[in-house]
């Protein structure tokens, strides 16, 4: 490979930073099998890039033999960015012609695309292609998360059968998908299960009795024998819950992966035609891969037999923290024997071990972190920072209470967002990891006290937010009238603030309305009389005591309560009532009107501050999303939903949340699990203190948790001569009685704390690799609630001696250990507040200061409004009455508000001017050239545009669009796909635009970038909007494409529509500019631009599109001169 051109020389051509000497090792490894450790912020995903781009320009893989997987559709997509883009470049660039003569490189380069897609997506298309062999339809379906629990909830609602358990229905299902799973992961049978758990049971009750014990076995072994004994009768569930999938036609996400690597294992000639099709094999994230899928991969890839095939890995056993969703540690050490260069050679491994992400401090308490896991396994290199590395803010802190603890990580990061205030420049990324989802809402509170804004990431964390936990109390309200914690929320909440003493009195009417059981009827004696008990009793005897809800319906006598508290109580019951009427709706329009009626989203969205900093409506978008998740299923309810929602709160890791963005206007909060992968410029990691970081939870082994396996069942069970990344087996090889049985059980336990501890250690690991610069970790000594202190845990200990001896940070307070005998503050002197709670506590005079200033300049702007129209007086309104604001308090404002209209009307059919705002959408802008006195009517009274089934059914076919290119991106309102159109098509040709679009060029075509949002600044302007696709062109330029549903423009539009594409060339050409260091306005000369018009076929690119100049020109003589409206169209 001597004649090869160098990763240097390539980087060069394309004007990239030369790779360092480890990350050219691995872009130039020969071919063959490659373990790639790269450590935390090493530049994985940029160095596999240049790997594709090297072999492809050295002529030994073409672009469509590359196979790239990893684990998120979004790392699937930031990968396939950077290889497309950087193929583009070289397709470009003079080095290629240097290579290749003839073009015909080139062209290779150019007609082809490398396969990128998630480990779960490239198994579904291996089951769609050869699934009859097993057999399995190809059309199956697979489920989302939220609708596989859905069914196997129903499933345990319905089941007829055996089953002794305290659990209730929901419990029932998580145990039954995580022991589904379970056997999933592990590719095992239910038989299986049930032989090894008579093997056990026959061990501990015919052994006979080890020295010194006497009877039976002990309550230990029994208990083991119990949690086995539950697993088992939990099977017939799990085979219903499978044969209901069967019946669909459906899959879960564990099954389809299982079922792929049978395919492959069992069927080689899968394996050859994937080889043959495949010559690069990028396999991203090795490290998190579970048993199922190292035996698709190795199956398909390993074996040594082709020595041509280049399969690279990369993973870091360091982050290897997914354990408990199917992850296996032992499978990077593995990867070496599982892919090896020939029999009996094992892969080579090489180390990318530069972080690009952390100042040295944080890689210095990094590297202290991960030193005792360092030689465990595959071996790991110290971190190392990048050159010229900036200097981090590394504290650590030991206060005496956790109260204390969260104010001191509030006062840090409110100390980021000041310094940055002061300087200028916008707040830092910030971020708080927990280890625990109960920690999110308490360490919110004392951010927000701070003032600082707040988001919640994940589904656990997600409703326990104020807001969405005001909407789902009154969704209990409406579904479950017994919910008492419901009514108490909503009753005495920030909206209706009810006291004790009306409290109380409702909570006594609910008793009155209580139907009292045990009384005694006469005989039936013929079929009438039982008839008619029948149609007497059954409505109502046998329901639940009535509760706060039925009481709110049915307050009563009015002097029970006060007046106001009989007001709020009677207006809270006429909104229940109305939303009930509305229950039979579909789910998502019920929760829509529900937020609706309180009025929590207006109040949601004004926390905003003036600059739109902070959090507004995203929580309740967030809830959306989960609600519209959950209502894809036909089948689904209310009270399903809420039951749904109970367990998504009871699970510790929660019901997996979506792909999590770092948000840069507010500090996030969200578990470490989480926030692998990402990356904050400023991080805090609190609690970490005895027994919860690391934590001393014993649940998730198998002697005590049904949804767990046996080790010996399990595919990454540690293995003789190996390290100790697998799980260990329990050793009865010399247990000869009870007492041999129950040590060999307790070292068994030992061996099991142990690994725990190591992975709670690689989850500590990731924690503090998350931060671009700040750090601060902390723990405490008292909790809320406890007789003892918790105290530092190890890995604060650990912190704090480097800290201390090494230099890396400092430690900003550590208060002593308590004394022994002392007692909880937090318990002795409970916490005390208000009730009802103020809803705007500490901001209370700062919003009536803001009432009382709107209040003096509504009342000034009236009076000077009557002496321009010449009221009689300042105290009289344009018609010579008095004034309602000079006489008496308005609060709903409907006197001002007439007052207004009257006014304008008054005031004549003159014209106004209407301000440019700051931020256009494309649609806005198209509609600034083409309409500018409408534009300036509907921003001058922004009205909601009437229910459009043509917009509808654009909107359908740009999604069908975007799933068949693979776009997973999500829309803002006014970023809808169609948001342009014009004259779409009926519902009835969705069918049709489909058909049409499979016909064109397009359809076989691959894009570079689908759904693509952008904000550029012209003229001081923000233009946002979103490009449909971008296509690389063979001349290395690109080609932005916008899919047109409605007809085709007339002459005299089409200037107008240009505007639309102009502004995406623009767009595009910064958003390259910026990636690749070009100039703008070369990238621009690159770009073209065109729509395509799906119902005639037809791909327009006009030739003269405006520049930057002309947009400039466009927003510059709007905005300089005003918009006049005529105030007859207003």
């Amino acid at each position: 490979m001597s004649n090869l051109v160098s990763p240097e020389v390539v980087a060069d051509a394309l004007g990239l930073p030369r790779p360092t000497a480890e990350q050219s090792a691995v872009i130039s490894a020969p071919l063959g099998p490659t373990l790639v450790i790269a450590g935390a912020g090493a530049g994985k995903t940029e160095t596999m890039a240049a790997r594709v781009v090297w072999m492809v320009a050295n002529r030994l893989v073409a672009p469509d033999q590359v196979l790239g997987l990893t684990f998120t559709r979004k790392a699937a997509q930031q990968l396939t960015s950077r290889i497309r883009t950087r193929l583009l470049r070289l397709a470009g660039a003079p080095l290629l012609r240097e290579l290749d003569p003839s073009g015909e490189l080139r062209t290779t380069i150019l007609s082809g695309d490398p396969e990128v897609s998630t480990y779960h997506s490239y198994a579904g298309r291996l089951l769609a292609e050869h699934g009859l062999l097993l057999p399995i339809e190809p059309s199956a379906t697979l489920l989302t998360q939220t609708q596989y629990w859905q069914l196997a909830y129903r499933a345990v609602c319905a089941w007829d059968g055996e089953l002794d358990t305290d659990r209730g229905p929901a419990g029932v299902t998580e145990a039954v998908l995580a022991l589904s799973g379970q056997l999933a992961e592990h590719m095992v049978e239910a038989d299986d299960l049930r032989e090894a758990h008579t093997e056990l049971e026959k061990l501990v009750h015919t052994l006979p009795a080890g020295p010194r014990q006497r009877g039976g076995p002990s309550r230990e072994l029994l208990g083991i024998l119990e949690t086995q004994e539950e697993r088992t009768e939990l099977l017939p569930l799990v085979e219903r819950v499978a044969a209901e999938l069967r019946r669909r036609g459906a899959l879960d996400f564990g099954a389809q992966m299982a079922l792929a690597a049978r395919v492959a294992a069992e069927h080689p000639d899968v394996g050859r035609s994937e080889r043959q099709r495949f010559r690069l094999v990028l396999l991203d994230e090795y490290q998190d891969t579970g048993h199922s899928q190292r035996v698709l991969l190795s199956a398909l890839f390993g074996g040594g037999e082709d020595r041509s095939l280049a399969v690279t890995a990369v993973g870091d056993p360091m982050q290897s923290i997914y354990g408990w969703r199917g992850a296996s540690a032992a499978n990077l050490p593995r990867f070496a024997t599982d892919f090896p260069r020939a029999p009996g050679k094992p892969a080579r491994t090489l180390p990318l071990s530069t972080s690009w992400r952390n100042p040295p401090e944080a890689l210095g308490i990094a590297n202290l972190v991960a030193e005792p896991l360092r030689y465990k396994g595959v071996p790991v290199a110290e971190l190392r920072a990048r050159p010229n590395a900036g200097a981090g803010d590394i504290r650590l802190a030991l206060t005496d209470t956790v109260e204390s603890e969260r104010v001191w990580i509030a006062e840090q990061i409110a100390r980021e967002y000041t310094n940055a205030l002061e300087a200028g420049v916008a707040p830092p990324t910030a971020a708080v990891l927990v280890r625990r989802n109960a920690d999110t809402a308490p360490l919110a509170e004392a951010l927000r006290d701070k003032g600082l804004p707040v988001e919640i990431v994940g589904l656990g964390g997600l409703l326990s937010t104020p807001e969405v936990a005001d909407v789902v109390a009154m969704l209990r309200l409406i579904a479950e009238p017994s919910a008492g914690s419901a009514a108490v929320r909503i009753l005495t909440g920030a909206r209706w603030r009810l006291g004790v003493a009306d409290l109380r009195a409702l909570y006594r009417r609910a008793g009155e309305l209580s139907i009292r059981h045990g009384r005694a009827g006469s005989t039936v004696t013929d079929t009438a009389e039982l008839h008619d008990a029948l149609g007497a009793t059954l409505p109502g005897e046998q329901a639940d005591d009535a509760g706060l809800a039925d009481a709110i319906s049915d307050p009563g006598r009015p002097e029970r309560y006060s007046q106001a508290g009989f007001d709020r109580i009677s207006s809270l019951a006429k909104e229940l009532a109305s939303l009930r009427e509305r229950i039979g709706q579909p789910i998502p329009e019920l929760v829509a009107e529900t937020e609706r009626v309180i009025g929590i989203g207006v109040e949601a969205q004004a926390r905003r501050s003036a600059h739109g900093v902070g959090v507004g409506r995203e929580h309740l978008d967030a809830f959306a999303d989960v609600v519209s998740g959950y209502s894809n299923d036909p089948t689904a309810t209310v009270g399903g939903l809420l039951t749904f929602l109970a367990a998504a709160e009871s699970v510790e890791n929660g019901l997996e949340p979506g792909e999590v963005e770092v948000a840069p206007d507010r500090v996030q909060i969200l578990t470490v699990h989480s926030a692998k992968g990402l990356e904050w410029e400023v991080v805090a990691v609190p609690h970490v203190v005895a027994r919860v970081f690391p934590s001393s939870t014993a649940s998730g082994t198998w002697l005590g948790a049904v949804g767990e396996l046996p080790p010996a069942l399990r595919g990454d069970r540690a293995m003789d001569g190996e390290g100790a990344d697998g799980v260990p087996v329990l050793d009865l090889d010399d247990v000869n009685d009870r007492a041999a049985l129950e040590q060999a059980i307790k070292r068994h336990k030992e061996a099991l704390a142990r690994r725990k501890l190591e992975e709670d250690r690689r989850l500590f690991y990731v924690a503090v690799t998350r931060t671009e610069r700040a750090l601060y970790v902390s723990g405490h000594h008292w909790a809320q609630t406890g007789t003892e202190p918790k105290g530092p845990s190890e890995f604060l200990n650990e912190l704090a001696a480097a800290v201390g001896g090494n230099g890396y940070g400092t430690i900003d307070r550590w208060d002593p250990a308590p004394d022994a005998g002392s007692s909880n503050p937090l318990t002795d002197k409970p916490t005390s507040a208000g009730w009802p709670r103020d809803p705007l506590g500490a901001r209370r005079a700062a919003v009536l200061g803001g009432r009382d200033a709107v209040r003096a300049a509504r009342i000034h702007l009236e009076a000077t409004r009557n002496e321009v129209v010449e009221a009689p007086d300042s105290d009289t309104d344009v018609a010579g009455n008095e004034s309602p604001i000079a006489t008496t308090f308005d609060p709903e404002n409907w006197a001002a508000d007439v007052d207004a209209l009257l006014a304008e009307r008054a005031s004549g059919s003159g014209e106004a001017e209407v301000a440019l705002p700051v931020q256009l959408s494309v649609s806005q802008l198209v509609e600034l050239k083409a309409d500018p006195d409408e534009l300036a009517a509907r921003l001058r009274r922004p009205l909601p545009f009437p229910p459009n089934p043509l917009a509808r059914r654009g909107t359908a076919f740009h999604a069908w669009v975007e799933r068949r290119f693979g776009a997973t991106r999500l829309l803002d309102l006014d970023e809808l796909p169609g948001a342009a159109d014009t004259g779409a098509s009926a519902d009835s040709e969705l069918a049709r635009l489909q058909e049409k679009f499979l016909a064109s060029v397009w359809a076989d075509r691959s894009p570079i970038e689908v759904e693509v949002p952008f904000e550029i600044s012209v003229a001081g302007t923000v233009v946002r909007g979103r490009i449909d696709a971008i296509f690389g062109d063979r001349d290395g330029g690109w080609t932005v494409v916008d899919w047109k549903t409605g007809a085709e423009p007339s002459v005299a539009e089409e200037a107008t529509v240009a505007v639309q594409l102009a502004a995406y060339r623009l767009a595009w050409a910064r958003l390259v500019s910026a990636r690749s260091g070009e100039s703008e306005a070369q990238v621009l000369q690159k770009v073209r631009a065109a729509f395509h018009y799906v119902r005639a076929n037809r791909t327009i690119a006009p030739r003269d599109l405006p520049d930057a100049n002309d947009l400039h020109q466009l927003i510059e003589s709007a905005g300089r001169s005003g918009q006049e409206v005529d105030r007859d169209i207003a």
